[in-house]
């Protein structure tokens, strides 16, 4: 009988004899806190093993490896297994042997002729592993190789640095890893002839050699400087600024209050600005550039109302018809850095608006924004982000349910509204009376019905409760229409975040991840083998109970829609395409498309206070808008088709930036054509 792939790798890797061993220690530092650690033992006969595990809002994964490195530096045989941060198993394994690549895990399994040196990245790797494929690369010619998928990975050193610890002085170097992924990977490796990974960082999260935290701040700052190095790159290749008057000829556009498709009329920009709109010829003003928006739609910049976000997602979201997003929970000052570049236009990205993250201190804490333990900490933490010209806070899961009156309470006299989950041991219903003027996430209003007394859903029994459960809720009784009743009276916003939810409740191990399924022929290749890769291990009858349950969400979100419960669109993860997926999903739920369309425009842009100045097509309002091929108020999949989108004034090709990301654009760039010129 043929012993499983994965198998044969461990007894291999188990059963090759003693070697002399190297351990290498590293911590895992989330937020200036100690969350996990990753050791390494790695022999002089190329056998590494890693085990990492880290935790962070009360989740985080299990990683263990065990690979050998060959003759060319490159890992050839491996074996991972654990478990990925929301508790779903990982298993995989390859092995390079008489060139030929043979790899299995959870989802997949492939067989394939490989060059000498050919790469391969596990779906869920550790940094250890990743450093091995750096490693492998700096000693390359021109630092490059195949990887599996016909692409290739490249390195580059981008920066220098010197960091003191117990073992010394350490000189480093910082090499951007590409090709893996749609924005580089940053990782620090010891400037020596071993090369060896050191540590990786970026803004609130650090894996580091230990004994050498107090120079994560030093090594972050000079990660972040690459980063923008890298994107103010981007910017010069793919803005293009609209000087004087701008035409967008004989376009549909959608009256976003309205919610109803207009025109075809003619829209003129001028100076960031929308100058006008006018019936098609009605003004012989002579446009500097003009648009052909025949057959097309114009539509306000969307708005995703629930990010995390960083500066390599900005060119997801700008191709993606994304004009504006607000943070949800981020590192203050790093959020204020990015903001301000975004707002010269040094980098491409949205507009960023940002809620102050507010947590209470526990074992399953958060560590965004402030994470405080007293109520007095809690307010002052208010007034910060008051002082700063925050319009939300957000509370989080670890806040006790008596400091949730005192808080929302500072906020409103403040000026500020209150947003967030709802913290543990206390139901949505509550939280309202409260002062929320805002709940986040679907899960946190269903929670409010299928939570049993003691339920901590400061962990996974958040998602577990509702995947169990919910789908025996009867959307239409009293107790749900009495909720919604008292939303609606409260005007209090809902942030579902369906997108988010999806896979987590829908996805069979091995199946394609149903909110990338549209993309799924757009994706960059090392997208593709994630794409089946699930959240939680559902099979059999969890598997229909949860889908079960995901249907009871879509129902109160439409329920909820109905009754005048003001929605906003969200996604918390999945950049750009993902919002597109969000407004998707309002309208399986049964919301007309003008209306999803709506929530993701003029809600978006009244929750954040920016109505006097985007999310509808008027005189006067920011040029922040898409152009898209087709009519998304008839078929809501055109989201999708963008062909130009306008920021202030500046025009982006979407196909442009999503080739630049790795990704095969969806559409062609609309032209921009130089008006004839003037006598």
């Amino acid at each position: 009988m043929r012993r499983p792939l994965h198998a044969c790798l461990l007894w291999l890797l188990l059963a090759s004899g003693p070697a002399a061993a190297a351990e290498r220690d590293f911590v895992v530092v989330i937020h200036q806190q100690a969350a996990g650690q990753m050791k390494v033992t790695s022999a002089d006969d190329g056998h590494v093993s890693t085990d990492l595990s880290y935790r962070d809002n009360g989740r985080g994964p299990d990683i263990r490896e065990r690979f050998v490195i060959g003759a060319l530096g490159a890992p050839v045989e491996y074996q991972g297994e654990g478990r990925a941060t929301f508790g779903a198993e990982i298993r995989e394994a390859f092995k390079v042997e008489a060139g030929r690549l043979r790899w299995t895990s959870r989802v997949d399994r492939g067989d394939e002729a490989v060059e000498p040196g050919t790469l391969f990245l596990p779906i869920e790797g550790t940094f250890a592993y990743s450093g091995e494929v750096v490693r492998s690369l700096l000693r390359r010619p021109g630092g490059r190789a195949p990887v599996v998928g016909g692409h290739q990975l490249s390195v580059e050193q981008v920066a220098h640095a010197s960091v003191d610890g117990p073992d010394g002085v350490v000189a480093l170097v910082l090499v951007a890893l590409t090709g893996a992924d749609t924005t580089p990977w940053y990782l620090w490796h010891t400037e020596d002839d071993e090369h060896r990974l050191f540590a990786v960082t970026w803004p609130g999260f650090a894996v580091i050699a230990k004994g050498y935290e107090s120079a994560i701040d030093t090594l972050v700052t000079r990660v972040t400087q690459a980063q923008d190095e890298w994107l103010v790159a981007m910017q010069k290749r793919t803005a293009r600024p609209l000087p004087g008057l701008t035409l967008i000829r004989g376009v549909r556009w959608f009256d976003a209050p309205a919610a109803r498709m207009r025109g075809p009329s003619d829209v003129f920009l001028r100076d960031g600005r929308i100058a006008a709109v006018a019936a098609p010829g009605a003004l012989d003003a002579k446009p500097d550039q003009v648009i052909d928006g025949g057959g097309r739609s114009l539509l306000p910049g969307l708005f995703d109302m629930h990010v995390h976000a960083w500066g390599g997602d900005g060119p997801m979201h700008l191709a993606s018809g994304v004009t504006s997003v607000r943070d949800m929970g981020g590192d203050n000052a790093e959020l204020q850095r990015l903001q301000a570049r975004l707002a010269n236009g040094d980098v491409p990205g949205p507009r960023l608006y940002t809620a102050g993250f507010i947590e209470g201190k526990s074992p399953y804490s958060a560590r965004n924004g402030f994470v405080v333990d007293s109520l007095d900490a809690g307010r002052q933490a208010v007034d910060w982000y008051a002082a700063r010209g925050y319009r939300h806070i957000k509370l989080y899961n670890s806040i006790k349910p008596e400091w949730v009156r005192p808080l929302t309470a500072q906020a409103r006299a403040r000026g500020l509204k209150v947003a967030g989950h709802v913290p543990a041991f206390m139901l949505a219903e509550q939280a309202v009376r409260e002062g929320y003027d805002e709940l986040t996430h679907i899960n946190q209003v269903m929670l409010n019905f299928v939570s049993r007394p003691g339920d901590d859903s400061r962990t996974l029994l958040r998602f577990t409760r509702i995947g169990d459960d919910a789908h025996r809720l009867d959307v239409n009784g009293p107790r749900v229409r009495s909720f919604i009743d008292l939303l609606r009276r409260r005007r209090t916003t809902v942030d579902p975040t369906l997108v988010a939810f999806e896979g987590m409740y829908t996805q069979q191990q091995g199946q394609p991840n149903p909110s990338l399924l549209a993309m799924t022929d757009h994706l960059p290749v090392t997208w593709r083998r994630s794409l089946r890769v699930a959240e939680m291990d559902l099979e059999g009858p969890k598997l229909q109970t949860y889908r079960a349950s995901w249907q009871r969400m879509l129902e109160l979100t439409l329920a909820m829609h109905r009754a005048g419960v003001p929605l906003v669109a969200g996604t918390d993860g999945l950049s750009g395409i993902g919002l597109h997926r969000e407004l998707e999903l309002y309208v399986q739920a049964g919301i007309p498309e003008a209306q999803a369309l709506r929530i993701g425009t003029w809600n978006g842009a009244r929750d954040a206070g920016a109505d006097g100045y985007a999310g509808s097509i008027a005189r006067g309002k920011a040029a922040d808008l898409v152009l898209v091929e087709g009519d998304p108020t008839q078929r809501i999949a055109d989201i999708r088709r963008a062909s130009l989108v306008i920021k202030g004034g500046v025009a982006y090709s979407p196909a442009q930036l999503f080739e630049a990301l790795g990704f095969k654009p969806v559409v062609e760039a609309a032209r921009i054509d130089t008006a004839v010129a003037r006598p």
